[in-house]
């Protein structure tokens, strides 16, 4: 490739534009996408962190800068799939196949309509997969095996690591059978992986483990405290992934374990704020469709989100949930909270009263 590749801070910049917070995340998926911009091996990445943590949204900011990109157009298809669509397509068809069309399908809605199928080809040569809730295809759960989930890491492991995979083009590109080397692709896995936290924190305190993780002394005011403080990254290992389900052969195709970190109130308070899909954006459409202009103050933005932030394992999601018992009477009934000017204001108060009602 003759165009200059971005530097990962470069890429990071525009990354973070779309992605709040997950500057962890956002580093290492920056370093990947340069290495594989650049043509070389970049190591395919698994995301694991709660629903609502933004796995799906830094996935969507990549694509979005690929996409809006001219000089990167021809590694600039990016394609999503269920892990459980995957394991339902190697059970009548080659999972291989299945991607790479809607690779081609993409490229093809990209690309001009004059575009030849060799450059078609070259484009998907490079595409970005992203595997959703990966976590879904476990080999067990519990103590029952989930034989299911063991088809589909087995149908992934052999899409991941097959570098010349037959590939039967569509009628519109001649039909042929052919062969593509994937070993250009670049696969991102994520997943929640629900409950792994709970089994780590077990091990590293009454478990097989116990008395590793050491209680730190907290002190808030003139009060002193005994506290365990406990992050899955620094505890979490490939056995414990074992454990769950995720066989060895198909974790080692994935060079790089990428925690996504609980959000905070501070992350979430700019996530509903700035982000053009939050309930306060939608609700405020809506209040203009009404003829109302909707304000809240600072204050009580930072109550819903510390109320959010109270359910970690909801992420961003826990916003929706929150604001949407602050506003449904509001949204039924304004008139009790209209001010002059035809303005609806929420304040700290407001939300209190609510939140505790509820």
């Amino acid at each position: 490739m003759n165009s200059r590749v971005p530097t990962p801070i470069e890429i990071a910049r525009a990354l973070s534009k779309k992605m709040i917070g997950q500057s962890g995340a956002v580093r290492e998926m920056a370093v990947a996408l340069t290495k594989h911009l650049a043509g070389l091996r970049s190591g395919n990445l698994l995301l694991i962190g709660a629903s609502g943590t933004g796995k799906t949204t830094l996935m969507r900011a990549v694509e979005g800068y690929l996409s809006s990109q001219p000089s990167l157009a021809s590694r600039s298809t990016v394609v999503r799939f269920h892990a459980k669509v995957l394991a339902e397509a190697a059970e009548t068809q080659r999972p291989g196949e299945v991607v790479l069309r809607q690779l081609l399908d993409r490229a093809r809605e990209r690309m001009k309509p004059d575009a030849s199928i060799e450059d078609l080809l070259e484009r998907i040569r490079h595409g970005i997969v992203f595997v959703d809730e990966v976590d879904k295809i476990r080999s067990h759960v519990g103590r029952e095996l989930h034989a299911a989930g063991i088809r589909a890491q087995e149908a992934l492991l052999t899409l991941i690591e097959n570098e010349a995979m037959p590939f039967t083009l569509p009628d519109w590109a001649g039909g042929q059978t052919i062969e593509i080397d994937s070993s250009g692709l670049l696969f991102v896995a994520g997943g929640a992986f629900e409950g792994l936290y709970s089994s780590v924190y077990d091990r590293v305190t009454i478990g097989a483990d116990k008395g590793a993780l050491k209680a730190v002394t907290v002190v808030e005011g003139d009060k002193v405290r005994e506290e365990l403080q406990f992050r899955l990254r620094d505890w979490l290992s490939f056995d414990d992934l074992f454990d769950y389900g995720m066989s060895p052969q198909f974790l080692a195709r994935f060079d790089s374990l990428v925690l996504l970190e609980d959000l905070g109130p501070d992350e979430l308070m700019r996530i509903f704020m700035e982000t053009p899909d939050s309930g306060l954006r939608h609700a405020q459409e809506y209040f203009v469709s009404q003829g109302l202009q909707l304000a809240i103050s600072p204050s009580a933005v930072r109550r819903i989100a510390r109320e959010a932030a109270a359910q970690p394992r909801m992420g961003a999601r826990a916003l929706n949930e929150v604001f949407r018992r602050v506003i449904r009477d509001y949204e039924f009934d304004p008139s009790k909270a209209v001010a002059a000017g035809g303005a609806l204001m929420l304040d700290e108060p407001e939300v209190i009263q609510i939140l505790s009602r509820d």
